[in-house]
C-alpha cells in the first residue's frame, strides 16, 4: 500500500510540473538591409535575450535576392522549433523569400522594411511614393570585376539620410562599417512572397528617408499587418534608435 501511495505521488507530481511547464520560446531571426549589418540589432537582441528568447542576427551577404534568401533559409532550416523572422528594409524581401517552405517559421515582423508582392523589386517600391532620398545620398559606385556594381551611402551624407536621429559620433561609425548591397539586388523582382501565408507585423518611421512613410504604411497595409507601429520622427534605422518599441513588436508576433 506504502508502495503504490509513493508512485502515485510521483506520478502526481511529474504530471503537475508537466501542466505548468512552459512551452519554449520561439527563436526569432533578425536579418539587417542594405547598407548595415548584423550589430544594427545589437540594442534590440540585447532586450529580447533579456526576456528569454533564443536569438540569431543573421549576416545578410546583399548579393542578390535569391541568393541572399536562400542563406537565410539554409538558417532557418537549422533551427529547431518555432521561428520569428524578422527583416529590416531590403531584408524584408529576403524573409518575404526565405520563409517559404519552413513550416517552423509562424510570423513575420516588418522594421522600417520593404514587403514586395510578386513581381515587385525594391527599387519599384522606394519610386511608388514620394519623398525618398536614397539616389542623392549614395556614393560612387564601386565597380566588381565579376560584373556588376556595388552601392554605399556616402559618409558625408550617412547621418541625415539613413540615421538621424541617431548620435552624430555612433552614426559615423556605422557610415565607416556600412555593408555595400549590388545594383541587381535592389532591382531582383521578388517571387510569390510568405506575406499571403504568414500574420505580419510592422513598425517603422516617420522620419525614413530611405524608404518613405506613405511606401510602408502602403505595404503594412497591403500585407494585412496585424499591427502597425508608427513611430513619430524615427529615421530608417529604427532599430537603433527605438530598440525598445521594436522588440516589443516582435515579442508580440512571437505569442
Amino acid at each position: 500500500m506504502f508502495k503504490f501511495a509513493a508512485v502515485a505521488a510521483l506520478a502526481g507530481a511529474l504530471l503537475s510540473g508537466a501542466a505548468v511547464a512552459q512551452p519554449a520560446k520561439p527563436t526569432v531571426v533578425l536579418v539587417h538591409g542594405a547598407f548595415a549589418d548584423s550589430s544594427s540589432w545589437n540594442d534590440v537582441v540585447e532586450i529580447l535575450r533579456k526576456d528569454g528568447f533564443p536569438v540569431v542576427a543573421a549576416a545578410n551577404p546583399l548579393r542578390s535576392v535569391s541568393s541572399d534568401a536562400a542563406y537565410v533559409s539554409d538558417v532557418v532550416g537549422s533551427i529547431a522549433g518555432p521561428v520569428v523572422l524578422v527583416g529590416h528594409s531590403y531584408g524584408g524581401q529576403v524573409i518575404s523569400t526565405a520563409a517559404n517552405g519552413h513550416d517552423n517559421v509562424k510570423s513575420l515582423v516588418y522594421v522600417a522594411a520593404f514587403a514586395p508582392d510578386a513581381g515587385e523589386s525594391v527599387a519599384d517600391l522606394a519610386g511608388k511614393f514620394p519623398g525618398g532620398t536614397l539616389g542623392q545620398a549614395l556614393g560612387a559606385p564601386v565597380k566588381l570585376s565579376a560584373g556588376g556594381v556595388d552601392l554605399y551611402i556616402d559618409q558625408a551624407k550617412f547621418h541625415d539620410q539613413f540615421a538621424s536621429d541617431v548620435p552624430a559620433e555612433q552614426a559615423a561609425l556605422m557610415a565607416a562599417a556600412q555593408r555595400p548591397v549590388t545594383d541587381a539586388a535592389l532591382n531582383e523582382k521578388s517571387g510569390e512572397p510568405a506575406w499571403k501565408k504568414l500574420p505580419s507585423w510592422f513598425v517603422y518611421g516617420t522620419g525614413d528617408k530611405n524608404i518613405p512613410a506613405a511606401a510602408l504604411g502602403f505595404m503594412a497595409e497591403r500585407a494585412g499587418s496585424k499591427h502597425t507601429v508608427v513611430v513619430d520622427g524615427a529615421s530608417h534605422v529604427v532599430m537603433v534608435s527605438q530598440p525598445q518599441k521594436v522588440a516589443e513588436l516582435i515579442e508580440e508576433a512571437a505569442k
